[in-house]
């Protein structure tokens, strides 16, 4: 999560438009657009001049840019080419090069399975994957009954995925041992912002976080380590109704990273348009019965194994 960049992160990104509310692409990101659905997509994508390509902002993004790219409704298709796409530009959030050729070999495989959207092309500056139509889930969906458990079952079957990546644990303290080196290489305005951060004590916190998870009984997994109410979709008229999207941070991790940090998430309204651009309400924190009810799902991997099937450590 960390925003450390990489090469062709930027190179992606200069081609944008983009503040908090809005992001538009420039005449030169248009046209790259445009090559990458003739080249990736070909049939009748090949036939289609550069002004003709239909393409529109889609909201949610957190971490990159998306756009809907479709072929005009009077063309027709050559074979079994898509008439629609989503554009995906990488932000400057993930970790240069080596991040991204696991995300996509993550994204191929999860597509290959059905749990994710197909993946139709693959580039430095992002991807084309299915357009799916759909909504993500807003915050206060999370908490309802049936979208609860329905989000378990969907956390379930990827915990009990077998994935050929790295299977120590090291996501989660990785990724804060990056947010403490850039907090320590901060440059505080005044001393009373400097000494602020100093009373957190955020070295000694973690400290703590090693210690209690050395001692927790949770087992690793491969995690999705993003399930905000932004990644999971409810389906336009489709069974079953959710599917999870943004595997850029998915890897091996402990189970109960990704229960715990899914109800924070009901917490958290990442709608607010004015700065610090999120809203934190406390009282909509999962209570006991909530969580049992809605965690049982995500624990039957551990009931029953499918063939193949590992739990690390």
């Amino acid at each position: 999560m960390a925003a450390t960049g990489g090469g062709a992160l930027s190179v992606g990104l200069k081609w944008f438009r983009r503040d908090r509310v809005r992001s538009s692409m420039s005449k030169e990101g248009e046209l790259r657009a445009w090559q990458w659905c003739r080249e990736y997509l070909g049939g009748a994508w090949r036939r289609v001049r550069p002004d003709e390509l239909q393409m529109s902002r889609i909201s949610g993004g957190l971490s990159n840019l998306l756009f809907r790219c479709s072929l005009p409704k009077d063309m027709p298709l050559v074979g079994d080419e898509p008439r629609e796409v989503l554009l995906r530009v990488y932000g400057a959030i993930l970790q240069g090069v080596d991040s991204l050729v696991l995300e996509s070999v993550m994204f191929a495989i999860l597509a290959e399975r059905r749990l994710g959207p197909q993946l139709y092309g693959v580039f430095p500056e992002g991807r084309l994957e299915q357009y799916v139509p759909s909504r993500p889930l807003r915050t206060e969906e999370l908490s309802d009954p049936r979208t609860s458990a329905e989000i378990a079952i969907k956390v379930a079957q990827f915990h009990l995925m077998e994935m050929p990546f790295n299977k120590e644990p090291r996501w989660l303290f990785g990724t804060m041992e990056r947010y403490m080196k850039q907090i320590r290489e901060l440059t505080p305005p005044n001393a009373t912002k400097e000494n602020l951060v100093q009373t957190y004590h955020l070295e000694e916190e973690m400290r703590k976080l090693r210690k209690l998870l050395d001692s927790a009984s949770s087992p690793v997994v491969f995690c999705h380590n993003d399930i905000q109410e932004g990644n999971i979709l409810l389906l336009s008229d489709k069974e079953p109704r959710l599917m999870l999207i943004d595997f850029e941070y998915s890897s091996y991790n402990y189970r109960g990273f990704d229960i715990g940090n899914h109800f924070c998430e009901w917490m958290y309204d990442y709608s607010y348009e004015e700065s610090p651009y999120f809203l934190i309400k406390p009282g909509n924190y999962p209570n006991r019965e909530q969580q049992v009810c809605s965690g049982v799902p995500f624990l039957l991997g551990t009931v029953v194994h499918p063939p193949g099937y590992h739990v690390y450590h």
